[in-house]
């Protein structure tokens, strides 16, 4: 598990494209759970949370599409 000590979405995603499969620790959010290179919504979250794994889960989505044109 990797530690993040601020929101540094950038290098989360770096991290997560690397590794597909895992979790990071986000100091103001917590434990962050990813698989098949996608951020899971915990079941009980709070709101930032969970706009932080939509955002993070958009950026990825984002990056993918502009691999598929490159």
């Amino acid at each position: 598990m990797r530690v993040f000590p601020v929101y540094a979405p950038k290098l989360m995603i770096k991290h997560v494209r690397i590794f597909l499969n895992g979790a990071i620790w986000v100091k103001d959010l917590g434990r962050l759970e990813f698989e098949k290179g996608r951020f899971m919504l915990p079941k009980k979250s709070q709101p930032k949370i969970k706009q932080a794994v939509v955002e993070l889960n958009a950026l990825i989505e984002a990056q993918n599409q502009l691999a598929l044109l490159a």
